[in-house]
């Protein structure tokens, strides 16, 4: 879900700005920047490193990775969640991007902002909130003090793109574990467990796939659009190898949301060598292929042709997966 959270807001704040009738390359610049606000609220996981060292002091009494994930759930997905704390740190981020004469002055104004956030997240909750909050805020200050320098982004602008990734950002997280404190440091009426997609733990995992899955799409698509790139020339017929992954159904155990890790890695696996790797193309094999097949064979190679075709490799091995466990396992 960290990547999709970047994704999904380069892609809002990427499409409006085109809807918006901006050139091509402000506009990737501006989802860019929304994405990189977006990513900064799971900058509370650093916390978790805390159970890291509690594992190594306590001689390896819990496993590494549960340490990790238990001393993140006291924080994680709180305080800097919170769309009340995003829409202040937002315009905060803002006055940090100002140039010129009055460079100093809004650097000032959004300092004081930040640690107001931080006062109040000490005072809220506790010293750890606090220091979270701490790390969120230099993170966006080191993101907005680099847009300053490496673009031309107006610092109105700079808020703008940080508050579509700030407020984008929980949403994400409801269908894949607890909701965030999403109006910190007030009590957040409803959402006090994560939404379920289907009764069946397995076929709630694959939805929230499919949602995650979405929003790539809805990236890529929005890339391709603003670059003037065909997404169906960037697919490369290699990618209909993913079909095969639906074998797996039958073979490994049921992944859920508490053990997925088998499932990701390996259908991602599946995605990435199909993008990668290209298999022989002779004369004979092509002349098996109508015109209609061949007029869809990739005409740019590259990154991009990697990615789609990876991307639609995953894809269909999703759509193989779920439909040979419906038929086959929880019939």
């Amino acid at each position: 879900m960290f990547v999709g959270h970047a994704l999904l807001a380069f892609a809002i704040a990427a499409l409006a700005a085109d809807w918006r009738g901006w050139e091509r390359r402000p506009a990737l610049t501006v989802g860019i920047v929304a994405g990189a606000f977006a990513a900064i609220p799971d900058v509370d996981v650093a916390y978790a490193l805390v159970g890291l060292l509690e594992w190594y002091a306590a001689d390896g009494a819990l496993e590494p990775t549960a340490a990790f994930w238990d001393a993140s759930r006291g924080v994680h997905r709180s305080v800097t969640h919170s769309v009340v704390v995003g829409a202040l740190a937002a315009p905060a981020f803002g006055l940090l991007a100002v140039r010129g004469r009055s460079a100093r002055l809004a650097t000032v104004a959004g300092v004081a902002l930040l640690g107001s956030l931080v006062a109040s997240a000490f005072v809220w909750h506790s010293p750890v909130a606090a220091f979270v909050i701490g790390l969120f805020a230099v993170s966006g200050v080191l993101v907005a003090r680099g847009v300053a320098r490496f673009s031309s982004l107006a610092p109105t602008t700079v808020a703008l793109a940080a508050l579509v990734g700030l407020l984008s950002h929980p949403w994400g997280d409801l269908v894949t574990g607890s909701p965030p404190n999403w109006l910190f440091p007030f009590t957040a009426p409803g959402l006090d467990s994560r939404v379920v997609l289907h009764p069946d733990p397995t076929l709630h995992l694959l939805a929230a796939f499919a949602i995650e899955l979405a929003v790539v799409w809805l990236a890529v698509l929005a890339y391709c659009r603003l670059a003037d790139r065909s997404v169906l020339d960037g697919i490369d017929r290699r990618a209909g190898v993913g079909a095969a992954y639906g074998a797996v159904a039958l073979a490994a155990t049921p992944p859920t949301l508490e053990v997925s890790y088998h499932f990701v890695f390996s259908i991602l696996g599946v995605g990435l060598l199909c993008g990668v790797v290209r298999g022989p193309s002779t004369p004979e094999f092509d002349d098996l292929l109508s015109r209609r097949l061949r007029s869809y064979r990739p005409s740019s190679s590259g990154t991009l042709g990697v990615a789609l075709t990876a991307l639609t490799a995953v894809t269909v091995a999703l759509a193989a997966y779920v439909i040979v466990y419906r038929l086959a396992v929880v019939a």
